[in-house]
Parts: structure tokens; C-alpha cells; sequence
């Protein structure tokens, strides 16, 4: 039976591509999505029409506002009776976070608690909340587990993100709202935001413009294909449980340095860089022990960084370079 979801976020890059997959399934989808400056806001736009050429005659509708809206939540909330929330939304990124505080946790812990409260309010609509691997901050336990306290995070941004899984407990605690935080480890793919390094690296290969590599890319990264996270998003959406934390990564972490290697050895070019400090943000190495999505959510990903970074480069060529050329 189709179902009503509010996806927040909808015009962002895992957004997008989770509006696909759920509207593909028969979802009525709800689509909120503010556009802000973060990047150029015209890079979501293009993500909108790429649901639309991607979802052609899918039941999807964008709305263009603000989660911290508290009018137009409660009224989106009255008006559609959502089954399922899937909260993308956030003042993204971890380096930038500590410039802007206030604002991410406006954003990111403010908005949560709004997006909880019309839940609430109107039938308690089950409640996916896309979290981060940044949560678990220097840990030394690896791989990473849904049961490390999570307690140290280096910077506001996973700060925000580990207070609002703590927000969703207390939720499902007092008002039993089912609320699946969905803990993320280095998403990449097309449609990737202009700031996150695989966006960066390909257009250094276009353009032979250098970008900065923390420590000569020695960290490493559990590295996943968007679609996959993506499936992992919409099979919580479909698992009825309480309150739970999982991890969805790849569960292989690889150097920087290989992971720009792929795109060398595809694109026949070398990534042109200039080499800076780790800063102080940042971990050594993520690594994700999905044993309880497997479980949970008959999670399974399937896509490698070889087979990765070749449709992200078809992407970018597609749809990046002909605008970049004009």
C-alpha cells in the first residue's frame, strides 16, 4: 500500500536520490527543502530536475521552506497525515560547523525538534533520521559500533547529530515514536555536494586546479556508493522498530589516497594537490561495523569504489562539465 512520506532535504544529494527511490516504489512523496547557500543553490535545483527525468509521473511534490518553520511543518503535517518521515535536512559539514554554531544547532537540533513535535502532534509517523559516523569522534574501538557511547565528538556539527539521536530516544521514550537514527559514513556518489571531496577531485581533474589534501591522504574512510546507503534508507523506512542506532557504511575502509587512485587509473589523469595538516575535526580512520543493519534491515552493500567512482565520474561529465564549459 503506497504510504505518505515527508523527506526533508529532498533537493540535496542523498536526498535526491532517495526521492527517486522512494517514488519509484509508488511512495507519495513530500519533498521539503529550503535551498540555502550552503553551495550554490542551483546545483539542488538541477537535482530536482534530475528526480524528475529519473521519477518521470512519480506522485513527488517539493515544497520550498524552512524545517525551522514551525507554521508550515504543522500545516504540511495536517494537510498530508505523513506515514513516514525521512529527516535529510541539516546544516551539513564538519569543518564548517565550527564556524557557525548557533546556526547548526538551530538547524540541525531546533528543526529535529520541530519535525518530532508535529509527529507527535498528528499520528506519530515513524521517524528516520539521517545521523553521522562524525558522532563517534576519536574513538579507538574499530571497527565502530552502534553501542560506543558516542560521548567525545570533535567538532558542533556531529555535536548537533549526536544530541538529536539522544532527542529521538527521549521521544521514543516518553510518546513511544519509532525513531531509526541512521548513522552515515562517507556517502559519495553523483549529485555529490561542490564541497565534499569526490566532487572536488574530479573537477581537479578538469580543471588542473589543485585541491588541498589533508595529510597526503594517509586517513582513511569507510567509503560508500549513495545508492546503497539509499537502500539502506528505504528499507528503515519500511522496519518497524522502536529506537535504534545503525550504522550505514561499507564496512571496508580504504585510504584517500586509494580512493583518488580509482579515479586516476579511470580517468588516465593525475588529481593535481597540495597537502595541509589534518585539522583538528577530522579522525584518523572511519570504519563501520554494519553486522546490525544486515540484521535490522537486510542491508547489503554492493558497490564497490572501483565501480563508484566510474558512475560518479559519468555523472559529472554528464551533468557537470557542459555547464562548467559555457
Amino acid at each position: 500500500m503506497p504510504r505518505t512520506v515527508l523527506l526533508t532535504g529532498a533537493a540535496g544529494f542523498i536526498g535526491s536520490h532517495t526521492a527517486v527511490a522512494l517514488a519509484a516504489r509508488g511512495d507519495r512523496v513530500v519533498g521539503l527543502d529550503n535551498f540555502n547557500a550552503y553551495y550554490d543553490p542551483a546545483r539542488k535545483r538541477a537535482n530536482v530536475r534530475e528526480i524528475e527525468a529519473e521519477a518521470p509521473g512519480a506522485d513527488f511534490r517539493l515544497v520550498e521552506g524552512d524545517l525551522r518553520d514551525k507554521a508550515l511543518v504543522e500545516r504540511l503535517f495536517a494537510e498530508h497525515r505523513f506515514d513516514v518521515v525521512v529527516h535529510l535536512a541539516a546544516m551539513a559539514g564538519v569543518r564548517a560547523s565550527a564556524d557557525d554554531p548557533v546556526t547548526y544547532y538551530e538547524v540541525n537540533l531546533g528543526g529535529t525538534l520541530t519535525l518530532l513535535e508535529s509527529a507527535r502532534a498528528h499520528g506519530g509517523a515513524r521517524f528516520v533520521f539521517a545521523s553521522t559516523s562524525s558522532a563517534y569522534g576519536a574513538t579507538t574501538r574499530l571497527p565502530f559500533r552502534e553501542d560506543d557511547p558516542a560521548d567525545r565528538p570533535l567538532a558542533p556539527y556531529p555535536a548537533s547529530k549526536r544530541a538529536a539521536e539522544l532527542l529521538g530516544h527521549a521521544y521514543h521514550h516518553l510518546h513511544g515514536t519509532r525513531f531509526t537514527a541512521l548513522r552515515f559514513f562517507t556517502v559519495y556518489g553523483p549529485r555529490g555536494r561542490p564541497d565534499m571531496l569526490t566532487y572536488r577531485l574530479v573537477d581537479a581533474i578538469r580543471t588542473g586546479i589543485p585541491i588541498t589534501l589533508y595529510d597526503a591522504g594517509r586517513m582513511s574512510r569507510d567509503w560508500t556508493f549513495v545508492s546503497d546507503t539509499v537502500a539502506g534508507i528505504v528499507a528503515a523506512t519500511d522496519a518497524d522498530l522502536g529506537f535504534e542506532i545503525v550504522n550505514l557504511g561499507r564496512g571496508a575502509p580504504e585510504l584517500v589516497s586509494e580512493f583518488i587512485a580509482a579515479f586516476e587509473r579511470l580517468t588516465g589523469r593525475k588529481v593535481p594537490w597540495i597537502e595541509a595538516p589534518k585539522p583538528e575535526a577530522d579522525v584518523e580512520k572511519t570504519h563501520a561495523d554494519i553486522a546490525k543493519a544486515r540484521r535490522l534491515l537486510g542491508y547489503e552493500p554492493h558497490v564497490g569504489i572501483e565501480e563508484g567512482a566510474r558512475r560518479t565520474i559519468d555523472w559529472y561529465e554528464r551533468a557537470v562539465a557542459p555547464l562548467a564549459a559555457r
